[in-house]
């Protein structure tokens, strides 16, 4: 039996790599046609989605930050962040908003190429971070459409009560499902919603299953690098969608066969050969120099077997299903559990148990210099996960979307002095036990 990996400019790239990229591709087609075809646009962010409402609206899906990643894997974004520190956005400004802004400033052609159409309706599920409300504000200002916002109280004690479910549930009854229904002219439908949810929920168990497998050892994924595409579907304009559902039994496929014949993650150079160091990461990825970011891992035989990264669209791996049954009342608890929407100490209880499960040889923050719903207490996290777990902590620090804050050599250098003092201390307690 053999993996079935293909090698495309270079990288390797298996069935489901492709499945997603086909995925992606169409999305930005239709949103390239959606106003020639008679279809209203809508625009909202990555944590707290509503998408599987949206569908109900047969609106086409935009996501600016999905925008911005994909537009720095392109090396575009670095004039857009430009173009709009120019109008006078500061430099501490988060880098996917100036990157939005810049390429609106400079034609709205989005990362595939293709123009982007003006949204018809802007709709925040406000999770945790400032920043969104700001976003949106700006590009409101720009094309005068209609604003939706879903107000998500904050997860301050750690556990979801039933008063603020039914909050959330009240905005969407009395707001946010009327506001759709007279941009998209489409008369909800709550059996529609139903079934989108069902399928959610079965793509959201082969997710779960996939995350899980580094448990392994080897791992047979990298939870972080590997793990954003795994999440890619399910976060953005896809999840709640049968091709989604048909995606994710494709990966799980896959994981199950490299488990069988005990292999690691496959790599853009390959599968790796040898995991000597497994780490837990906190912290969103560098999009700019992504290859490069993760080479400087798999050259080191570490692999990330858990990220609170790949939790900001929720936390299934908790226990968190979307349920057709309850439909609503579902919509607000997904928004409620978000990741970013959690206190710090209920983040670092969350790192500690997958230092524990995932037996993590290190914990390692990458702290994104204009992120502030990450970066924001990440020292502090640092050290109770280091104390709390007596396992190794390393620093690095790395930005979203902007090339001019990765510095190749510095990250290079960390990385490897974080690497040789894992290895040490597991060569140490290996002569000693």
């Amino acid at each position: 039996m053999t993996t079935d990996i293909t090698a495309q400019g270079g990288v390797q790239k298996e069935k489901s790599m492709l499945l997603q990229k086909a995925m992606i591709s169409a999305n930005y087609d239709a949103l390239a046609r959606a106003h020639d075809e008679g279809k209203k646009v809508s625009s909202t962010f990555v944590p707290g989605n509503l998408n599987e409402l949206l569908m109900c609206f047969d609106m086409v899906r935009n996501l600016p930050e999905i925008n911005a990643l994909q537009s720095a894997m392109r090396k575009q974004t670095g004039a857009y962040i430009m173009e709009a520190e120019r109008a006078g956005h500061s430099e501490d400004v988060c880098t996917y908003v100036k990157s939005d802004l810049g390429m609106m400033a400079k034609g709205s052609i989005g990362p595939s190429g293709q123009p982007l159409p003006v949204p018809d309706l802007l709709l925040l599920s406000y999770t945790g971070c400032f920043t969104f409300m700001k976003w949106f504000e700006l590009v409101r200002d720009q094309y005068n459409c209609e604003t939706a916002m879903l107000h998500v109280p904050y997860q301050a004690d750690g556990k979801i009560t039933d008063n603020m479910r039914q909050y959330v549930v009240m905005q969407l009854r009395e707001h946010i499902i009327p506001s759709l229904e007279r941009v998209s002219g489409i008369k909800f439908d709550i059996d529609r919603l139903r079934e989108h949810l069902a399928e959610s929920a079965r793509a959201e168990d082969d997710l779960v299953w996939v995350l899980e497998s580094a448990k392994h050892k080897p791992s047979p994924i990298d939870a972080y690098f590997g793990g954003v595409y795994y999440c890619g579907p399910i976060f953005t304009a896809f999840r709640g969608a049968p091709e989604t559902t048909e995606y994710y039994r494709e990966v799980r496929r896959e994981v199950e066969q490299r488990i069988e014949l005990g292999l690691g993650p496959v790599t853009p150079e390959g599968v790796l050969d040898e995991e000597r160091v497994r780490v837990v990461v906190e912290g969103p990825p560098n999009w700019t120099h992504f290859r490069d970011f993760w080479k400087m891992f798999y050259d080191e035989g570490a692999v990330v077997v858990a990220s609170s990264y790949t939790k900001v669209g929720g936390l299934y791996d908790y226990g968190f299903r979307h349920d057709p049954d309850n439909p609503l009342e579902t919509l607000a608890d997904y928004c409620l559990g978000c990741y970013t929407n959690h206190s710090l100490p209920a983040r670092v209880n969350m790192l500690c148990d997958y230092m524990d499960k995932y037996s993590a040889d290190g914990f390692l923050v990458n702290s994104i210099k204009s992120c502030n719903s990450f970066s924001a207490g990440q020292l502090l996290l640092l050290r109770e996960v280091e104390q709390r777990t007596g396992k190794p902590a390393g620093f690095i620090e790395t930005d979203l979307v902007d090339p001019r804050y990765f510095s190749s050599a510095n990250v290079k250098n960390r990385l490897e002095s974080y690497f040789q003092m894992i290895a040490q201390k597991k060569t140490r307690h290996g002569v000693a036990a």
